[in-house]
């Protein structure tokens, strides 16, 4: 038996100034913005342009590490099973932002959510967002 490749990711739990959190809609379930590292870029700056590219927002500003989780899913792909080992970080976004989901991702509506809103979405997401959503909003309030 063969170890699982493992794909590393990074991404952010991005707030506004109104201390909402900016949530995206792909492939029928709520989200966080992150994506694959490339080559030669560090884990940090990969989740700035992740979160930049599937969403539109500029000058984010980074923020601590929030944690890493992993997850297995199937690769379209390369048409195995894979582990993904993600990065998540807190970030703020400056300003009165314009949204621009990246079609391309599969990303359908891009929202700032809180409250009863975000609490709705949750019930549409996955274990691990739900799991970084609570770590990151609980414990790491700015």
């Amino acid at each position: 038996m063969t170890d699982k490749r493992k794909i590393i990711a990074a991404g952010g739990l991005v707030t506004n100034e109104k201390g909402e959190l900016l949530m995206i809609f792909r492939r029928g379930k709520w989200d966080l913005p992150k994506g694959k590292l490339d080559a030669g870029e560090t884990i940090a700056q990969c989740a700035v342009r992740e979160v930049s590219e599937e969403t539109g927002i500029t000058g984010i500003e980074l923020g601590e590490l929030i944690d890493t989780g992993y997850h297995e899913y199937f690769d379209e792909w390369i048409k195995e099973t894979v582990t993904k080992e993600t990065h998540w970080y807190a970030m703020r976004a400056p300003g009165k932002q314009v949204l621009v989901p990246q079609t391309e991702e599969d990303i359908t509506d891009i929202r700032w959510v809180a409250g009863e809103e975000l609490a709705k979405c949750l019930q549409n997401s996955y274990p691990n967002i739900l799991e970084i959503v609570r770590k990151g909003l609980m414990d790491h309030r700015a």
